[in-house]
């Protein structure tokens, strides 16, 4: 297969470097905005650097167009490239998010859904062990009934303050991974949710609108309760967890050896010697799995096992934080638009 890909920053130069060793790209073709930048990539990866017009042409020094394409680029390009794909009949997988807005992911819906195309989006934690087993004991009723839920999310430090304003704010950019795995763990839809957040850290964040740490209560449509936390402030490490609790049961994902987490209790665990550092090393193996099942969707040999509308409902999640945050107010999801009909 010959694989394009847009955008070689930190997640785009990991993810050619995942492709340039898999059996079944042949060809990879790299572009960015910056094109010095994406040549040092394609020269780390052996890969080929194009300019973007020219990978949509098919015009590179191999030849031909790709067969599919993978867009890692800056957030705000995401939905002008997912339509230019889908136009030219290309398979597409694209880190989240599609758009920051509803109304820029539904149009970018909308060229997928008018070409027929594909488009798989990049939530990783649905290919991690941990989760996925945490997703079959729930299914198959080992925990009994599920009454909590608790997720966690808390980076190690802050990012650089130019991210910021172009982040979307926490709950798009970092929950957003919670509210998408809470429904893929549990097979349940959020109704209702109740959010509230801290800017009590460095100025930046206040200065961009964001706050640096953020509480939701979710009520699912069962009645389960759940509650998803983040944080960029964790100096004790990268951490990402959840915890699911039943009548029957109770389990954990993402408790190891590396959380970094400390026992306050007499003889109890210590500081991990190497917690996690961030979120290519906890997730790297979900990554590879995920970039495998895109080959295989664009080959036709697989589903798709996240398209773009399980990208809007989490987003959807995230925008009723937002008005709950700003209004200090419960927010039923029937009031945020995009949702079933």
């Amino acid at each position: 297969m010959r694989i394009g890909l847009i955008g070689t920053g930190r997640i785009g130069t990991f993810h050619a470097e995942v492709l340039s060793r898999h059996p079944a790209v042949d060809a990879l073709l790299l572009a960015d905005a910056d094109p010095d930048r994406a040549a040092g990539a394609a020269a780390r990866t052996g890969a080929t650097a194009v300019a973007v017009d020219d990978l949509f042409a098919g015009e590179d020094a191999a030849g031909g167009p790709p067969d599919a394409v993978v867009i890692c680029s800056a957030t705000s390009a995401h939905a002008g490239l997912i339509a230019r794909a889908a136009r030219a009949g290309l398979p597409v997988f694209c880190e989240k998010p599609i758009a920051l807005d509803l109304p820029g992911t539904l149009a970018a819906l909308a060229e997928v859904e008018a070409a027929g195309s594909v488009l798989q989006l990049g939530f990783m934690r649905r290919f991690d062990a941990g989760y996925g087993e945490a997703r079959a004991a729930v299914r198959e009723g080992r925990l009994g009934r599920l009454h909590t839920v608790r997720a966690v999310t808390s980076d190690p430090a802050p990012p650089p303050a130019a991210y910021l304003p172009l982040s979307g704010g926490l709950y798009r950019d970092c929950l957003v991974h919670d509210f998408d795995i809470l429904r893929w763990v549990t097979g349940r839809e959020v109704s209702e949710v109740y959010a509230t957040g801290a800017d009590a850290g460095p100025a930046m964040f206040r200065e961009a609108g964001d706050v640096d740490t953020a509480a939701a209560l979710l009520t699912l449509d069962d009645g389960t309760l759940a509650t998803a936390t983040a944080t960029r402030c964790n100096g004790a490490g990268y951490d990402v967890r959840m915890e699911l609790a039943g009548e029957l049961d109770q389990i954990a994902v993402g408790l190891d050896d590396r959380t970094p987490l400390t026992s306050a209790e007499p003889g109890g665990p210590g500081a991990p010697a190497k917690p996690w550092p961030g979120f290519l090393e906890r997730f790297a193996p979900a990554y590879e799995a995920e970039l495998d099942a895109f080959l295989r969707v664009a080959r036709g040999e697989l589903a798709n096992p996240c398209d773009g509308r399980e990208a809007l409902h989490a987003l959807r999640i995230a925008e009723a934080c937002e008005v709950s945050r700003r209004e200090r107010r419960p927010v039923a999801m029937t009031e945020i638009p995009g949702g079933r009909t």
